[in-house]
C-alpha cells in the first residue's frame, strides 16, 4: 500500500477489521480474515487487504474474546513481533496460548504507539468465548489519538455512557472533538430485538451514539462480511440507509465497502 499523508485514514477490511492510519502509526483491529465462523457461516466478501498485502503494522487492538472478533487462525497469520492490545483476562489467556506479544491494557488505562495514544474503555458487551466462560466476558472499546485527529473504535457495543464519558474525559475536556466514530451496526428481528439492544448497536442505536459522542463522521463496520445464523451479511446496512433517509447527519455518515477508505484531509474511496 502506497504511504498516506492524511492525519487519519480508516480502510474497511470487513467485520470489525479496520486498519486505522494515524499521525504514521499503522493499527489493525480485532484481526478476522477467515473463510468462515465455524463450520455453517460463510464470508460473503473477501478481506478488503489481503493478509499478506497489509502494510506493516504498530499494533493492534483486540476488544473481546468471540470468534468473529478474536479468530486465532488470523493471529496466527500475522506480526508476532507487534504489541497485541487485549482486556487483561484476554490477554492472560492468549498468554498461555502462546501468544508472547500480547499486551494487557484495563479499561480507563493508556498507552502510545509512537505519537499516537490508545486508550480502553468498558464496552456493553459479553465477549465470554463459550457459555460456560463468562469469567472471560470483559469487552473494551479504544479511542485513538493523534496529534490533530481522533477516532473511537467501539468493538462490539449496546449504548453505553462509557462511550460519552471517554470522550468527554479524554478529548472534550481539552477543547478537541471526535472525529470518527467507528460503530458497529447489528440487525435482529423483532422478536430478539430487546436482548440483542443490551449488548449490540442496531442501525438506529448507532446514530444515536453517533450524535451522542458530537462526531464528525461515523463510519459503520459489522457488517458486509459473515452470514449469522437469524440475520443476513446485509441487513443492518440496508436497515441503515433506511434511517439514513432524510436524517438531518446523513452526509457525515460514510459507508465504506470492503477494501473502502474514509481520510481525514483528503477524499474518501
Amino acid at each position: 500500500m502506497a504511504e498516506s499523508s492524511h492525519r487519519l485514514r480508516v480502510t474497511y477490511v470487513g467485520h470489525a477489521t479496520l486498519l486505522i492510519e494515524i499521525d504514521g502509526a499503522r493499527i489493525l483491529t480485532d484481526p478476522n480474515f477467515d473463510a468462515r465462523l465455524g463450520p455453517f457461516l460463510p464470508r460473503v466478501a473477501p478481506p478488503g487487504i489481503a493478509v499478506d498485502e497489509l502494510p506493516r503494522l504498530d499494533a493492534m487492538l483486540l476488544t473481546h474474546a468471540h470468534a468473529d472478533h478474536l479468530s486465532f487462525a488470523s493471529l496466527d497469520l500475522l506480526p508476532q513481533d507487534v504489541p497485541l492490545y487485549a482486556p487483561p483476562v484476554v490477554a492472560r489467556w492468549l498468554g498461555r496460548r502462546g501468544y508472547a506479544h500480547v499486551v494487557p491494557l484495563g479499561a480507563g488505562e493508556r498507552t502510545t504507539i509512537g505519537g499516537v495514544a490508545v486508550t480502553a474503555a468498558p464496552a456493553r458487551h459479553v465477549g465470554a468465548r463459550y457459555g460456560v466462560d463468562r469469567w472471560r466476558g470483559a469487552a473494551s472499546m479504544y479511542l485513538v489519538e493523534g496529534g490533530e485527529a481522533a477516532c473511537l473504535f467501539a468493538g462490539d457495543t449496546g449504548l453505553t455512557v462509557d462511550a460519552t464519558h471517554l470522550v468527554d474525559r479524554r478529548l472534550r475536556a481539552r477543547g478537541r472533538e471526535l472525529d470518527l466514530a467507528l460503530l458497529p451496526i447489528g440487525y435482529a428481528a423483532w422478536w430478539k430485538r430487546a436482548l440483542f439492544r443490551r449488548g449490540h448497536l442496531t442501525a438506529a442505536d448507532a446514530l444515536t451514539l453517533f450524535e451522542q459522542l458530537g462526531a464528525r463522521y461515523f463510519v459503520p463496520y459489522h457488517w458486509g462480511t459473515f452470514e449469522h445464523l437469524t440475520a443476513g451479511a446485509f441487513d443492518a446496512i440496508r436497515e441503515l440507509r433506511t434511517h439514513l433517509d432524510g436524517h438531518h447527519r446523513q452526509d457525515d455518515v460514510r459507508i465504506l465497502e470492503p477494501g473502502g477508505t474514509f481520510a481525514l484531509g483528503g477524499a474518501s474511496g
